[in-house]
């Protein structure tokens, strides 16, 4: 995708393998050039002190720099490093010890990245082994089976087939995404940890799961910063020619070989399913459409009408198969292919005003460096959107950047109401579906953050 969700992999986070980082074209262009200098600082590694090469191996930090990790953040940045003893490999899993020789943690070591190190256990008698991979992988599962919508009296198993199984550090496994979309997973590996075990943790998860199929889209720009290459294909046994991913009993085609993400966005599901309680005989507008997620609730929901605008012309013929595949009344639908923030103007100057309106654009700030620049994208595409709402209307909107706070992004809207001239209340905060969990000490999970709002009349 360009500026909607057409697939674009070389804009994700250095961090997490989230959303990819596409955006109006110039506008993607004007904040990558504006935040290079920033950006590549980012990416280039300090020099890191090597020790003895024949002394066992081992990570030793500067004095005062083990208190991150005393809070549990999993993260060793390459400045507090203060020598690597031995010669290890990247990937290989080394002791962390502060500069008193004192145990912290072991961690994935990766001297090609800025993140010299990320842990996988706090505790010095763990053994990082496959039984080790075996327990997280079974104990994220089980969170997600006591967490995740289960049927009702009467409804159909299948309601609901789709998942992020595992989430890279909330779940302990950095580097670590699993999607499961029906019989098929998608893994994705973002660090030189986990291609280590690469093979190993496939066969657990087939294992575990029996997929017809496990496919690994490890194409994310993390792939480059961490000293690996893209890699795309199948792993464990054979792609199906259609996959599907069933949500709330809607269902919806998943490309995972070149899709968004791992093909689709599981971390909507909730926000979705609330759109289609509040569609209800609405005019509603849905940019950054994608394969029609949003659109399908409303229409569900009783929307009188939903104009869906993306960028990419194959998301929208898989909507409108999405479509008709839920027997929805396309009478309903129309599907526009069109620059978002092209279209928007184009319907403020025609006058068009909808009751309902949907912005959940692509990542315009995969890290802090790029916030300022992106806030002004954020802003343009929300006061577009505050002037096409009907008195009383509805504004969801979001934001998929780890660079954007929940904070910043309140402000970004608030600024957008203001210049719009128009006065709008919170009627709810939004994040990501519970299979995407957020440790309390590594708040840099948190990306997806939505917001709707009502225009008082």
């Amino acid at each position: 995708m360009t500026q909607q969700k057409a697939r674009s992999p070389k804009n994700k986070s250095p961090s997490t393998p989230h959303r990819a980082s596409q955006g109006n074209r110039d506008f993607r262009k004007r904040t990558q050039r504006d935040a290079k200098p920033s950006a590549a600082r980012e990416s280039t590694p300090r020099t890191i002190v090597q020790g003895a090469p024949d002394a066992r191996p081992c990570i030793v930090l500067h004095a005062g720099r083990e208190k991150s990790l005393q809070r549990r953040h999993p993260w060793i940045f390459s400045g507090a490093v203060a020598r690597v003893d031995g010669v290890p490999e990247n990937g290989d899993t080394l002791p962390v010890r502060d500069a008193a020789g004192n145990f912290l943690a072991w961690a994935a070591y990766n001297a090609a990245s800025q993140i010299t190190a990320r842990v996988w256990s706090w505790r010095e008698e763990e053994n990082i082994n496959a039984q080790f991979f075996r327990s997280r992988i079974s104990a994220a599962s089980e969170m997600r089976r006591a967490l995740l919508p289960r049927p009702q009296a009467g409804e159909d198993e299948g309601m609901n087939n789709g998942a992020r199984l595992i989430h890279a550090e909330s779940d302990g496994l950095p580097g670590l995404i699993v999607d499961r979309y029906g019989d098929v997973l998608v893994m994705q590996i973002g660090s030189a940890g986990i291609e280590r075990w690469r093979d190993t943790i496939a066969d657990i998860l087939q294992d575990l799961f029996l997929p017809v199929c496990i496919y690994e889209r490890s194409d994310s720009d993390s792939r480059g910063l961490e000293g690996l290459e893209e890699r795309n294909g199948v792993l464990r046994g054979t792609l199906p020619g259609n996959v599907e991913v069933v949500e709330h009993g809607l269902h919806f085609r998943v490309d995972v070989a070149a899709g968004q993400k791992t093909g689709f966005y599981l971390d909507q599901r909730d926000n979705r399913a609330l759109t289609e309680t509040l569609a209800h005989g609405k005019d509603v507008l849905n940019c950054f459409c994608y394969t029609g997620g949003f659109s399908l609730y409303a229409l569900r929901g009783g929307a009188k009408s939903v104009l869906s605008i993306d960028a990419s012309g194959e998301a929208l013929r898989i909507a409108a198969q999405n479509l008709t595949n839920n027997g929805l009344d396309s009478a309903r639908a129309e599907w526009q292919e069109a620059d978002v923030f092209q279209a928007l103007r184009k319907l403020r100057d025609q006058g068009r005003s909808f009751d309902f309106i949907i912005l959940d654009p692509p990542k315009f700030a995969p890290t802090a460096a790029f916030a300022e620049k992106a806030a002004r994208g954020y802003k343009d595409i929300n006061l577009l959107g505050f002037k096409l709402l009907r008195p009383g209307g509805l504004l969801a909107t979001y934001s998929c950047s780890g660079g954007i706070s929940d904070e910043l992004f309140q402000k970004i809207i608030a600024g957008a109401a203001l210049d719009a001239g128009v006065d709008a209340q919170i009627i709810h905060h939004l994040h990501a579906s519970a299979d995407h969990p957020v440790l309390l000490s590594f708040p840099e999970g948190t990306y997806l953050k939505g917001l709707v709002l009502r225009v008082v009349s």
